[in-house]
């Protein structure tokens, strides 16, 4: 039986989940603009499904820090162009290789791997052009506007998920510590997570304390994230995660229960959890929905 705490972040969730899909639908060129094919496959991907996490994110730290999370809606939708880029290289043949996203045929095995290339580079342009454009969030300082966008291109770039994708392709000694593990994936996965929850509330005029908490806050679950993902591909229905699993130990990869554990794994991301809602203790009920979004990190099962 659901608490009532449970339903209402389910309700939370699927109302923000709402609000993302139909500003995407809005904001999203459509298959009718040339070349179709760029379009039909920028757009197979981005509505393929998935938790929109990155998005709603954004929207409960712009809710944190007193804001209408409905003012940032093209900046939510920003960062889950760039998430979906990320989703779409990654499944290339010269990474993961995968074959099935979110239950579907990944964008290479449908539109080829050049397209599916150009449409990654067309989501992450596509998504700094959002950011930039005055016509949307018009009312925004232009300071603040640029702050925002430099935040999430150092989270996407070389000092974040790229840079925490090459440490992950090509490790360096010591591959089996935590240490490494936390450092590659506070920039693969940890970076863009953290300046989700930021961006929303750097674009409300949050307050240096709300936005040094949310920082912190960010980091912790983004290190959470990653480490129930790891279980989950141990663990985890293939049919719930929408894609097979076992691939991070077809690939070599080290991961977390692979270095700790199953067990110690667990320990740690509810210890990081205990963090998270730790930071968040000198926010008000505006934060709740953070507090709902971080025990349900840990608790996922997709």
């Amino acid at each position: 039986m659901k608490t009532g705490s449970e339903d209402n972040l389910e309700n939370y969730l699927s109302q923000r989940r709402a609000l993302v899909e139909e500003a995407l639908e809005r904001l999203i060129p459509g298959e009718e603009n040339a070349p179709s094919l760029l379009f039909r496959a920028m757009r197979y991907s981005l509505f393929a499904g998935g938790k929109r996490l990155r998005p709603i994110l954004c929207l409960a730290g712009a809710e944190a820090a007193g804001g209408d999370p409905a003012s940032v809606l093209p900046a939510a939708c920003a960062l889950e162009c760039i998430h979906t880029y990320s989703l779409i290289h990654d499944d290339l043949p010269a990474m993961d290789d995968d074959d099935l996203r979110r239950g579907k045929p990944t964008c290479h095995k449908v539109f080829g791997e050049a397209t599916a290339i150009l449409a990654g580079d067309a989501l992450l342009t596509q998504a700094f052009t959002l950011l930039a454009d005055p016509r949307h969030m018009p009312s925004l300082p232009p300071l603040t506007r640029v702050k925002v966008i430099a935040e999430i291109g150092k989270a996407a770039g070389p000092f974040g998920m790229v840079g925490g994708q090459v440490m992950d392709m090509a490790p360096p000694e010591g591959r089996g510590e935590v240490s490494f593990l936390d450092a590659m994936h506070r920039r693969k996965t940890g970076a863009m997570i953290r300046v989700s929850v930021v961006a929303g509330a750097m674009l409300c005029g949050g307050d240096p304390m709300t936005i040094k908490a949310l920082s912190s806050y960010g980091e912790r679950i983004g290190l959470a994230f990653q480490i129930a993902d790891d279980i989950l591909d141990v663990t985890g229905d293939p049919g719930e995660l929408g894609k097979g699993t076992g691939g991070d130990r077809r690939l070599g990869k080290v991961t977390y229960p692979a270095v700790m554990g199953l067990e110690a794994s667990r320990r740690r991301m509810a210890d990081l959890v205990d963090g998270a809602l730790t930071d968040l203790e000198g926010l008000d009920e505006r934060a709740h929905p953070l507090r709902g979004i971080a025990k349900f990190i840990m608790e996922r099962k997709s």
